[in-house]
């Protein structure tokens, strides 16, 4: 089994440093090692939690289409340049909010910028601001309704009698606390900028750039706030109709379960965006949100498949 673990462990790590889909497709490469030299028969592919993941994903790439996450940003920058001052504190918050949101952490990319430029005007060091916001963005996920994490743990407690409200009533207070904690902390990193002697040194010589952060203009407004409503509509119906299954339709007995709810709400939150909005669905795949959550669904096929041979075939051992 020690054997098995390694080389499980040796592909995750390869795929890591490949990066993209190289996570998902070294699953893959254990998963082969674990079946053709170990003998482990393979157990099921995580279908239930790659097909929510891309539901999920067509959503948010249809709002981004429609000009949703431009009018999410901008939001973002307003509340950012009004209170510069408090950027340390309103930077993890905003990134959190746009992740919890959207489902994926990548969203949150397009604000560093902004971060960045209000800390320097304001003199505050920017990577207090803009450590703390990237962590926020990725504690968010653990947080998120719809996000690949939340949705994976999902499926695997299926049939454990667990909703999502019970997963989200742990998760949501938990990241927050976390990240408030970690924003006060980070105003104390580093010494001030005025008193630091090579940025002195830099502002003194010339050589700090006075670039100003142009943001993605939002071509129609009102469709861009429709898309961010639709989408927000669809995953608050999400939580509400998953924690009471009363709610959900019954078919032979059994109460339709969380895979299929989330799949159907999410496909027809996306198909609304796009009629509504009359937005290409072309040019949803195009933006940086759907190749994102492709790699995120790859990266779920190849290792969760792999990790959950290895659990399966050394069950006896493991217990």
């Amino acid at each position: 089994m020690l054997l098995q673990l390694l080389f499980v462990l040796a592909a995750i790590i390869v795929g890591a440093r490949l990066g993209g889909i190289g996570l998902g497709v070294m699953g893959g490469v254990g998963l082969a090692i674990l079946t053709f030299v170990f003998g482990l028969q393979p157990t099921a592919p995580p279908i239930d939690v790659m097909l929510m993941i891309a539901a999920v994903i067509s959503a948010a790439s249809c709002m981004q289409a429609a000009g949703g996450l431009d009018f999410m940003v901008k939001l973002a920058e307003r509340l950012l340049r009004r209170n510069p001052a408090h950027v340390t504190i309103l930077s993890p918050l905003v990134t959190y909010l746009f992740t919890f949101v959207a489902g994926t952490g990548h969203v949150a990319y397009s604000v560093l910028p902004v971060i960045a430029e209000v800390a320097a005007e304001t003199k505050i060091r920017p990577e207090r601001p803009l450590g703390i916001a990237v962590i926020a963005s990725q504690q968010a996920i653990t947080a998120s309704p719809i996000s690949a994490a939340t949705v994976a743990l999902l499926g695997l407690l299926t049939g454990f009698d667990i909703t999502l409200f019970d997963i989200l009533k742990i998760t949501i207070p938990a990241t927050l606390i976390g990240v408030l904690v970690g924003a006060f902390a980070s105003m104390r990193v580093g010494k001030e900028l005025m008193e630091d002697p090579e940025y002195l040194r830099r502002m003194e010589e010339g050589l700090l750039e006075d670039k100003h952060v142009e943001l993605n203009d939002v071509k129609n407004m009102f469709q861009a706030r429709l898309s961010v409503i639709i989408f927000i509509v669809a995953t608050l119906l999400i939580v509400l109709i998953g924690s009471i299954p009363g709610l959900r339709p019954s078919f032979d007995g059994k109460v339709m379960d969380m895979p299929s709810l989330i799949e159907i709400l999410m496909l027809s939150a996306a198909a609304l965006i796009l009629i509504i909005s009359r937005t290409d669905g072309i040019k949803a795949t195009q933006g940086s949100v759907f190749p994102a959550g492709m790699q995120a669904v790859i990266a779920i096929f190849g290792i969760a498949w792999m990790g959950d041979t290895f659990i399966n075939g050394n069950i006896t051992e493991l217990t």
